[in-house]
């Protein structure tokens, strides 16, 4: 078979049989079941019309589809953040990367939420590690995918010409069920570089981009105050187009978190003081450094998301980097949310991989499954509607052999909006394939 008509062959048997929604009754009985916020031994978890109706112990209701969990745990579907899945296909080949907004008049208007593919090869693999839903965040200079510099954004042009592009653009949340519309909630967030990459995108100096970032707000709030006087031109000049305006109205009402990638502890305490000056609300991303500054973090109310294995100095920013982030951010009062490896894309699945890892480095376990579960909702402003086993939330729900922090376990049935997804992905069947060819394709004989 040629190349194209296995890919072709791979993308119906992946995504294009859409099901319809859930109608029937599913009782997960006898499993060790992890809420979110809670455990339940011998639990049974009930999910009717794609949202999960109760949690306890007890028998399954009469007419329901029963699966026997017995000797295995059942947990909440996990929540991939700061991730690419479903804006970016391979990383090397720029036209599969709708993250990235390289625009020098729009910037802070991008939103990843048009981009969204929903047959992408990504999404099954990620949810066989237990990903149901995911935060998409625009790429910029600093992201965790590693892949995009200072000159691929907005805020510098070919020639050196700046705007005050020092916004990447605004996140939604998908869910990873199959179907054609995967878009939850488009414009969750806001995000923004700072440190070192923001600094490099501001004019080359971390000083230049807070007074920039201040001019810029300052500008936002008189726009929003003269919108009539702005379309009759009776308006001094912006540096912002309309559209970029309108995005950051939000953020500089307080009611749109920022997401700031920041890494330095130094710099964690300057965007906390910005913070508070301008009346931004903050959700800080990477924050390698941030068990230096911990009291500060949780004083301030801000929750992080973070790479719990990030513990290399591989720069100036990151001299502080340990293990021991997420549990020392935890002991202090911070919310965290854990994220995978590599923009959470095609290494999406990592993400209890890297809560176990938290784990063994002094993070306590059920902190740990709230990073990957509850918390990420929480910090969107979703609490309750997904993340978590209890009456009302999304039936997202994960059946697994053992404990879903062990790499060695593996799901047995995983349900998304109550719909019960196929346990397979392009690189299984790929695998299946190739095994049970007999004889091997020409090629593959010679």
């Amino acid at each position: 078979m040629r190349i194209s008509q296995m890919v072709m062959g791979a993308v119906a048997s992946l995504m294009l049989t859409v099901p319809a929604l859930a109608q029937e009754t599913v009782a997960i009985v006898g499993g060790r079941v992890l809420t979110g916020t809670s455990v339940v031994e011998n639990g049974t978890v009930v999910i009717s019309d794609g949202r999960v109706v109760s949690v306890g112990q007890g028998g399954a209701p009469a007419g329901a589809r029963v699966i026997d969990a017995a000797g295995k745990v059942v947990a909440p579907g996990f929540v991939a953040v700061d991730s690419g899945l479903a804006g970016s296909e391979v990383g090397s080949i720029g036209g599969t990367n709708d993250l990235a907004n390289r625009s020098n008049t729009l910037s802070a208007a991008f939103d990843v939420s048009y981009g969204l593919d929903p047959w992408s090869f990504t999404l099954p693999v990620a949810r066989l590690g237990g990903v149901t839903r995911a935060v998409v965040v625009p790429q910029h200079p600093g992201s965790s995918g590693g892949h995009v510099h200072e000159h691929d954004t907005a805020g510098a042009g070919e020639g050196g010409y700046h705007t005050p592009g020092l916004f990447a653009g605004q996140a939604a949340v998908i869910h990873l069920g199959r179907g054609t519309d995967i878009l939850v909630k488009p414009r969750v967030a806001m995000t923004a570089p700072f440190g070192e990459a923001g600094a490099g995108v501001a004019g080359g100096a971390r000083g230049a981009e807070y007074t920039l970032f201040k001019e810029t707000l300052a500008e936002v709030r008189l726009y929003a105050r003269n919108k009539a006087a702005y379309e009759r031109a009776g308006l001094r000049d912006l540096m912002l187009s309309r559209a970029d305006l309108e995005a950051l109205i939000p953020v500089a009402n307080g009611d749109m978190p920022l997401i700031v990638t920041v890494h330095r502890a130094s710099d964690i305490r300057q965007v906390l003081r910005l913070a508070r000056e301008e009346g931004v609300k903050l959700i800080l991303d990477g924050a390698e450094e941030g068990w230096l500054v911990a009291s500060d973090i949780a004083a301030a109310g801000v929750p992080v998301l973070l790479n719990p294995v990030s513990n290399l100095p591989a720069n100036f920013e990151v001299r502080a980097a340990r293990m021991e982030n997420a549990a020392a951010l935890d002991a202090a009062g911070v919310v965290i949310a854990i994220k995978g490896n590599e923009g959470s894309v095609h290494r999406a699945r990592e993400t209890r991989y890297n809560a176990g890892n938290a784990v063994s480095h002094g993070l306590p376990y059920a902190s740990a499954i709230a990073a990957i579960t509850v918390n990420p909702a929480r910090i969107f402003g979703m609490a309750g509607q997904f993340g978590q086993i209890a009456p009302g939330a999304a039936g997202d729900v994960v059946v697994w052999s053992g404990d879903p922090l062990e790499p060695l376990s593996q799901p047995s049935a995983v349900f998304v909006n109550g719909v019960e997804q196929p346990l397979e992905a392009r690189n299984l069947l790929l695998r299946d394939r190739y095994r049970q060819q007999t004889p091997m394709p020409p090629a593959y004989r010679n």
